[in-house]
């Protein structure tokens, strides 16, 4: 098996500029990043792990805190392209490319794991998910009340098939409180930023022009789903807190404000 870890790493956000370098409790998003994901794959000698940029800071920022960084054509759009740009770049090209989302540094522990596994079982595409319980479904209804296009929900079909993602929370709950009175889970499942390929599936989406379901939610997987590429779910536990993306100075915000009550999440290098 041969896989490679992506980090996408543009400078040209509009909500948060130069996203990758903003610090978070004192280190860059950039290199909490780096320290989940080389923790995540230590051992692996199977796995290789690059940043893949369109700017020479953030490529230089990469490489001094340990991480090959290679520069990538600044008209492409999305990570996904940022990481079929990466792999296609190397020697020998990789089985199996994984996209992980450089706004998203507060991975649950084994959600790497967990896609490397379910693509080595034969799923074309892979992504993590994490089941709500009320309290979680809560917050996220609160949050979106300040930051609407923060988060991603999914619907999934009982065999880990994604049926859609939305910035909505999907599904919409009828009968609430009966539900909440007899399980302890909420229907709703929250989407982890990472994303898994098959090197063939990564390229048949890059050969895709966005859709036009894409292009309203600001979501690159639906275009998987609407092209009829499955999109395998594998369920992981929660993180130590809140894992959605960082995407504001608001949310910059509430996560500094969860490290100072429980605790450092990133490891250390």
């Amino acid at each position: 098996m041969n896989h490679l870890v992506v980090i996408p790493a543009r400078a040209g956000s509009t909500r948060l500029p130069r996203k990758p370098l903003r610090l978070i409790a004192g280190r860059s998003l950039l290199h909490r990043t780096i320290a989940m994901a080389r923790a995540a794959i230590a051992g692996r000698s199977d796995v290789a792990l690059v940043v893949a940029t369109d700017d020479a800071e953030i490529a230089d920022h990469a490489q001094a805190v340990g991480c090959p960084a290679i520069m990538t054509d600044s008209a492409i759009a999305t990570g996904s392209g940022r990481a079929l740009a990466a792999a296609l770049a190397r020697a020998q090209a990789p089985q199996f490319v994984i996209n992980l989302q450089g706004d998203s540094p507060f991975q649950p522990e084994g959600a790497l794991g967990a896609v490397i596994a379910t693509l080595e079982h034969g799923a074309e595409v892979a992504t993590p998910v994490i089941a709500l319980d009320w309290a979680a479904l809560d917050a996220l209804r609160d949050h979106k009340t300040r930051s609407p296009f923060s988060g991603t929900s999914c619907a999934r079909a009982p065999d880990g098939r994604a049926l859609w993602f939305s910035k909505t929370i999907i599904p919409a709950i009828r009968d609430e409180d009966r539900l909440r009175a007899s399980q302890p889970l909420s229907p709703v499942w929250r989407h982890v930023g990472l994303y898994g390929y098959a090197l063939d599936a990564l390229r048949r989406f890059e050969a895709c022009p966005p859709t036009a379901l894409e292009t309203l939610e600001g979501l690159e997987q639906l275009r998987l789903l609407e092209m009829g590429i499955p999109v395998m779910t594998v369920a992981v536990d929660p993180p130590r807190f809140d894992s959605s993306g960082i995407d504001t100075e608001a949310d910059i915000d509430r996560v500094e404000r969860l490290i100072a009550e429980h605790g450092d999440p990133t490891p250390p290098l």
